[in-house]
């Protein structure tokens, strides 16, 4: 196992092996309600959001590399951890691969320092980790490809721009499983992290602080509120 931490730019892509849970609610049940109301964890000094970063760098990564060759034994499950050194950018966290197909799991400086508590941070890994393992990015550029095609079919039968029509339709393609792809991430993330020793129920907790994208058409994340429940419930089920 290697562990590899470093300060640079890395270029992000958007990108979670299915487990099996549902990540809706069963019929005839109420979704569980969101404690909005709860006062948010105070923030933290510099010195601990980077000590906590550290901690469950240590903590979360060979679990997910286990579940990675577990679950997907011929994908390169090398996982390497980077952190963007750029203050300015906004707090985010993403998954990609590097040339040679290793998977690269980005943090920027503001993510980490916004994390309340090792919990957060270690959900927020196993999400991005999970992405890797369910093949999200290959399914969405597969999706994307072929949206493409239909889009350029589309247009070109009705006279219209060919290129245009590629463009919308790889958009549509990229999108039409992102929100299944999150929850996914949201539930193999909550093992991963519950497995690594955290509390993912508690690093969830991240999304009452930050915009609810609601349901919105070709929107690429689910609500905050659906992902909050089905981290709670494939928890209950661990």
């Amino acid at each position: 196992m290697r562990i590899a931490v470093i300060f640079a730019a890395v270029l992000a892509l958007a990108a979670c092996e299915p487990i099996p849970t549902e990540t809706s609610s069963p019929s005839g049940s109420e979704a569980t309600p969101v404690a909005t109301k709860t006062p948010a964890p105070p923030k933290v000094s510099t010195r601990q959001a980077q000590a906590n970063f550290a901690a469950v760098v240590r903590q979360v990564e060979p679990v997910a590399e286990r579940e990675c060759r577990r679950r997907a034994p011929d994908l390169n499950c090398d996982f390497k951890i980077v952190v963007q050194s750029d203050p300015r950018l906004p707090p985010n966290a993403f998954q990609t691969l590097d040339r040679t197909g290793r998977p690269i799991i980005g943090f920027t400086l503001a993510l980490i320092k916004d994390a309340r508590n090792r919990d957060e941070i270690a959900f927020v890994m196993g999400h991005e980790t999970a992405h890797h393992i369910a093949r999200h990015l290959e399914k969405q550029r597969q999706s994307a490809v072929g949206g493409a095609i239909l889009g350029g079919l589309v247009a070109a039968g009705l006279g219209l721009d060919v290129d245009a029509g590629q463009q919308l339709g790889g958009t549509v393609g990229a999108r039409a499983y992102s929100k299944d792809n999150e929850l996914e991430a949201d539930a193999l993330g909550t093992v991963i992290a519950k497995r690594a020793g955290f509390d993912p129920v508690k690093g969830a907790q991240f999304f009452t602080r930050i915009p609810d994208p609601g349901d919105r058409f070709l929107g690429t994340h689910p609500p905050n509120r659906q992902r909050i429940e089905t981290v709670r419930r494939v928890n209950s089920q661990l």
